[in-house]
C-alpha cells in the first residue's frame, strides 16, 4: 500500500521545523545584523566593499575569540573581568621570551600557556578560597596589567615575523588567517558545548550546581576548567591581536571586558547561568564590530558609540530577563470584577 502525505502534514512538519529556528535568539541576532547592515550599505557605499568587510571581521576576531570562553563562564553562573589585561600579558610575555632569543612558536605557546595559568589560578581561588569570581577577576585585571607593566618596562615588544601570517595573512582571495582561525575556533567550542560531557557539565553547573553535585558531576573541577578555557581563549587573543599590529604592548586589551562581556550576553550567554550560545557570541562579536564600523563610516561622534554599546547591552539584558520570565511583575493587574 501507498502512503499519501496530506498538504496539512506536509505544512505542520515544516512549521515544526522553521519556528523553533524562528524563535531562537541566534535568528533574531541575525536579523538584526543583515538590517543594520543593509541600513548602513544605503548610508555609505563603502560598507559592502570586500576589503572593508574583511577589515570589519578582523576588528572582531579579537573580542570575539575570548567571547567564546566567557560564555561558557557565564554559562557556569561565573563570571570573567581579568581577560583584557590576561590578553596584554600573554602577548607582552610571548613577546619577552622571543626577544630572549627563542623559537617564535615556543614563545607563542609560553605567551598562550601564561593565559592558561591565569584562569587556573583565578578558578583555584573561586573554587578553593570560595570568593567570588568578580572580586577574583577584578584582582587579576589590575595583577595581570601590573606584570605587564614590569616586563616590558612600559616599552613595546616586537613580535616575530614568522607568526605574522597569523594577524596579517591572508588567503582565499584576501579573507584574513585570523577570521578563519575564529571561524574554527566557533565551531569546535559550539560542539564542544553541546555535544561533549565538558559543555553539559557546565550547563548543568549553571542551571543548579547543588543537583549537578547531587548527579556526580564534579562542579569544582569543571568550574576550574572553565576558567583554564578562557584564559587560554585570551592568551590566543592576545598573540592574535599583537600579530596584526606587529608589537605588543603593555596597555594592549585595555576595555575588552565590556565589549567581551557584552558579545556573550548579546548572544543569548544569561547572566543567571544555565545558558548561552557559542555561535551567538559570535554573532554578537559581529554586531559590535559592525556598530563600530558603522560609527566609523559615517562619521559619527565616539562619544555616541560608547553610548550605543551601552544600550545594546542593557537592552540585551532586559531581553535575557524577559525571556526567563522575570518582568512579569511588570504587567498590568486587571482590576477584579466585584460579584
Amino acid at each position: 500500500m501507498s502512503s499519501t502525505t496530506s498538504p496539512r502534514s506536509s505544512q505542520r512538519s515544516l512549521g515544526d521545523l522553521v519556528l523553533p529556528l524562528l524563535k531562537r535568539q541566534e535568528t533574531g541576532l541575525l536579523g538584526v545584523i543583515l538590517v543594520l547592515g543593509f541600513v548602513v550599505s544605503l548610508a555609505n557605499d563603502d560598507f559592502l566593499q570586500r576589503q572593508n568587510i574583511y577589515n570589519l571581521l578582523q576588528t572582531t576576531v579579537v573580542v570575539g575569540i575570548i567571547a567564546i570562553g566567557q560564555t561558557y563562564v557565564l554559562i557556569a553562573k561565573e563570571i570573567d573581568l581579568s581577560v583584557g589585561s590576561v590578553l596584554a600579558l600573554a602577548a607582552v610575555t610571548a613577546g619577552a621570551v622571543y626577544g630572549s632569543g627563542a623559537n617564535p612558536y615556543v614563545a607563542m605557546v609560553v605567551g598562550i600557556g601564561v593565559g592558561s595559568l591565569c584562569g587556573l589560578a583565578i578558578g583555584t581561588v573561586v573554587v578553593i578560597g570560595r570568593v567570588s569570581s568578580f572580586i577574583v577577576t577584578l584582582g587579576m585585571l589590575s595583577i595581570a596589567r601590573g606584570l605587564t607593566q614590569l616586563i616590558t618596562d612600559g616599552l613595546p615588544q616586537t613580535m616575530p615575523t614568522e607568526l605574522s601570517w597569523i594577524g596579517q595573512g591572508r588567503v582565499l582571495g584576501g579573507i584574513p588567517n585570523s577570521v578563519l582561525i575564529f571561524v574554527v575556533l566557533v565551531i569546535v567550542g559550539q560542539l564542544l558545548l553541546t555535544r561533549s560531557i565538558f559543555g553539559l557539565r557546565v550547563t548543568a553547573i549553571g542551571d543548579n550546581a547543588d543537583a549537578a553535585r547531587t548527579g556526580g558531576i564534579p562542579v569544582a573541577r569543571t568550574r576550574i576548567l572553565t576558567f583554564v578555557l578562557i584564559g587560554t581563549l585570551a592568551g590566543a587573543a592576545g598573540i592574535v591581536f599583537s600579530t596584526q599590529v606587529g608589537v605588543a604592548e603593555a596597555q594592549a586589551g585595555m576595555g575588552y571586558e565590556l565589549d567581551v562581556i557584552a558579545a556573550a550576553v548579546i548572544g543569548g550567554a544569561s547572566l543567571s547561568g544555565g545558558r548561552g550560545s557559542i555561535v551567538g557570541a559570535f554573532l554578537g562579536a559581529c554586531l559590535l564590530g559592525l556598530l563600530r564600523n558603522a560609527f566609523i563610516l559615517l562619521a559619527l561622534s565616539p562619544f555616541l558609540q560608547q553610548l550605543t554599546i551601552g544600550l545594546v547591552i542593557v537592552l540585551a539584558a532586559l531581553f535575557d530577563q524577559w525571556r526567563q520570565g522575570n518582568l512579569r511583575h511588570l504587567r498590568p493587574r486587571m482590576p477584579r470584577r466585584a460579584s
